[in-house]
């Protein structure tokens, strides 16, 4: 097979060199729609359950929505593990599902028995509603708003809330690959309705009244249409209260004598807020108002920040004089500054694996003709990385080796130089591609048999599953379809370019290569003649170095990823339990301001209390 490949190749190098440029066009095409993160997302295939139920305590939670909930879900198929959390009023349920389940099939089953699971919770605990597509890694851009010191009376935390539920966030649930956008911090606006005891009890009327007929009396109703000759009237009432003055217009019950009583005889209609159980403060300037981006499970990060920061820059513009978002937390920073790092990493490899090609072949030409093997090998493998659905990070990027990449090229060229070297300047100019297909053909089934020997080393972290698996099985997958990219490469492109391009070379022993290559000769056979005539000690040698190396691994220090350089910390505040919110705020504030002062490098700090409602 390799005989008839290599001579179609050295036969046809304008078929070799087309499909060369195809190559080069679709990893390049493939580059631009590739992924790129920072690491990789080993969030395991989950759908997560959430019921809120502020009136009651862990213990109602549990037994009244978290138990239900669970014994409703466990027929659904594909499940292998179910976890709950049941605090005071809110009740969260993770099912987690085989990694071959379809995460939307999941997710329709557990919608199918939701509407079971409600009717057996009572109506006031709460409604379980399922969280969005996202991910642990899906919270890709966190923003605050900014009020500059002009506006900044002007705003109210409660302003800014209602600013950013109703505008900033709708518009950016429209954003392509965002699954959702949370609000944080300030007050959530409420119309309540203060009833005066005193006034309800005189009038013999309950709480319980006043809600039921609040609620009747607040919404718009149809009756069809009445036909008028050529045209139609609709039938409909209109009563839906739009300001606190129509609330206060509701009638709730009627006197002895008849006459209607509103609520504004009995309670006082005003704006208030919801019950916090968190706040967002922005260095020590008090609380601000912000919102967190959550990316769907799969998309590409640095194409879905890229629509976000699009669609911010056109609702900033219609944001009102004063009021600015910014950005505190871009996961698009940490992906470019790991991504920098790996490009710089790999251009170094590669510069470096080009000097000592090209001084240790001595030949410029055959240097250059397998260094070329390292672009053309990547872009092979960025193509099947697309096509295998392989995101570019720091772990499937950063592991390639371009040693292992030229490995069979290298073999190929210098076998080819080997036997150039020692023809006549007649064969050389008559014989030449007969000699280098030959040369070609005889060396390529042992540099093949080296190639896949390496890839055989990679075959067990192919199988690995779970978290190992999506974290180191990209870096295997990548490092074989660069080696299966040279190793196509080295059987075609590298034989066609040495019978193209190598015409000129010198006799052996003449380049500096060669002189080099003697000297290490000449000090390995002594060291070679002793170890063939003293394997005793050898041996006790190579046992001691063993011994000392795994020592020494049991000593070392161990991460789950590489360290990065985010330029962020997450610095915790623990307060005594019981703590109020607004005492948690303060000190929040203090300790951004201790940070702010004693640390001028840092820019910001964002403190994030509690949770949303």
């Amino acid at each position: 097979m390799f005989t008839r490949i290599i001579t179609f190749s050295i036969r046809n190098p304008l078929i070799v060199g087309l499909a060369v440029l195809g190559l080069i066009v679709w990893g390049v095409v493939s580059f631009r729609d590739l992924p790129i993160d920072a690491v990789p997302d080993i969030t395991n295939n989950q759908v997560q359950i959430v019921t809120l139920s502020p009136a009651l305590a862990p213990s109602e939670v549990e037994r009244l929505i978290t138990i239900p909930v669970e014994q409703t879900m466990a027929t659904i198929d594909g499940i292998v593990e179910r976890r709950s959390i049941s605090r005071f009023g809110l009740s969260v349920i993770t099912l987690v599902f085989e990694d071959h389940v379809d995460l939307y099939w999941a997710r329709a089953q557990v919608d199918q028995r939701l509407s079971e699971a409600t009717d057996q919770i009572p109506p006031s605990a709460g409604t379980p509603t399922m969280m969005p597509i996202t991910t642990g890694l899906g919270e890709i851009y966190q923003y605050q708003l900014i009020v500059d010191s002009l506006h900044a009376r002007q705003y109210t935390p409660m302003d800014l809330r209602t600013l950013h539920d109703w505008s900033i966030r709708r518009r950016l649930l429209g954003t392509g690959g965002v699954a959702d956008v949370a609000s944080f911090g300030g007050f959530l606006r409420q119309v309540e309705i203060a009833v005066d005891p005193d006034r309800l009890r005189s009038m013999g009327l309950s709480i319980a009244d006043v809600a039921e007929q609040v609620d009747r009396n607040n919404g718009n109703s149809g009756g069809s249409y009445i036909e008028r000759g050529p045209t139609v009237a609709y039938i409909r009432t209109e009563g839906m209260a739009t300001t606190n003055a129509d609330l206060e217009r509701i009638v709730v019950g009627r006197t002895d004598q008849g006459l209607p009583i509103r609520v504004s005889d009995i309670a006082v209609v005003r704006d208030g807020s919801a019950v916090r159980y968190g706040a967002l403060t922005q260095n020590s300037n008090g609380e601000t108002v912000g919102g967190i981006v959550y990316m769907l499970k799969g998309a590409n990060s640095s194409e879905v920040i890229e629509n976000v920061k699009q669609r911010i820059a056109q609702i900033q513009e219609t944001l009102p004089e004063g009021i600015a978002i910014e950005p505190y937390l871009d996961r698009s920073d940490l992906v470019q500054r790991t991504i920098r790092t790996v490009g710089t990493n790999l251009i170094e490899g590669a510069l470096i694996v080009i000097f000592v090609l090209v001084l240790m072949l001595g030949n410029v030409r055959a240097g250059l003709i397998v260094a070329s093997v390292i672009p053309l090998s990547m872009l092979f493998a960025i193509g099947m990385m697309r096509v295998a659905g392989v995101s570019g990070n720091l772990m499937s990027l950063g592991a390639i080796d371009f040693g292992l990449i030229v490995d069979g090229a290298v073999i190929i060229v210098e076998h080819v130089l080997h036997r150039l070297q020692r023809l006549q300047p007649q064969q050389m100019a008559t014989q030449r591609k007969e000699h280098i297909q030959g040369a070609a053909i005889e060396i390529r089934r042992s540099a093949a048999f080296g190639e896949v020997i390496i890839l055989i080393v990679y075959l067990p972290i192919l199988t690995l599953v779970g978290i190992e698996g999506k974290m180191f099985g990209p870096m295997a997958q990548t490092v074989v379809f660069a080696i299966l990219g040279a190793f196509l490469l080295s059987t075609t492109y590298v034989p066609m370019m040495s019978s193209l391009f190598l015409k000129k070379v010198k006799p052996h022993g003449s380049t500096f290569a060669d002189r080099l290559i003697e000297r290490i000769y000449a000090a390995y056979r002594p060291i070679r003649r002793f170890a063939l005539q003293k394997p005793a000690i050898l041996f006790s040698g190579v046992a001691a170095a063993l011994v000392a190396s795994v020592v020494a691994f049991t000593t070392m220090g161990a991460e789950f990823i590489p360290q990065l350089s985010e330029g962020d910390f997450a610095v915790e505040v623990r307060l005594p339990t019981g703590s109020s919110l607004e005492e948690t705020i303060t000190v929040s504030q203090q300790a951004s301001e201790v940070l702010l002062r004693q640390f001028p490098e840092v820019q910001q700090c964002v403190g994030k209390i509690g949770t949303t409602e």
